[in-house]
């Protein structure tokens, strides 16, 4: 199973949280875990073991979307900051409407990942 994993700046810590919450789960289970540049480097840092793509705003949505829609990506993990402006709203926008395209689940923030995470 591959689960995407993507935090804007604002909710990167979080993402790591979550992540070590988790981590007996996602080691179980055999999960692979893609994510955007940022989102990568931090998670490798935490000890995880991460395929990092391009930053967000430098095409790393887009390349998590192109994912989904060729099938390789299970799950998305997208936790955003409603709060603050970001350049790169379209790829955002394009990764949430092909998650719904081909029915892959997407968590924009803890409570939801956690519900995704426990039916893993």
């Amino acid at each position: 199973m591959e689960i995407a994993i993507i935090a804007h700046d604002g909710k990167k810590a979080e993402m790591i949280q979550f992540l070590m919450d988790f981590k007996a789960t996602l080691l179980a289970k055999d999960i692979h875990l893609v994510a955007t540049g940022t989102t990568g480097k931090n998670a490798e840092k935490a000890g995880f073991v991460v395929k990092k793509y391009l930053s967000g705003p430098y095409g790393g949505d887009a390349q998590i979307a192109a994912r989904v829609a060729e099938g390789n990506t299970d799950m998305v993990f997208f936790f955003r900051d409603p709060l603050d402006k970001h350049p790169h709203e379209p790829d955002i926008a394009m990764l949430m409407r092909l998650c719904d395209v081909h029915n892959v689940p997407l968590a924009t923030n803890p409570a939801t990942a956690e519900l995704l995470m426990k039916s893993v």
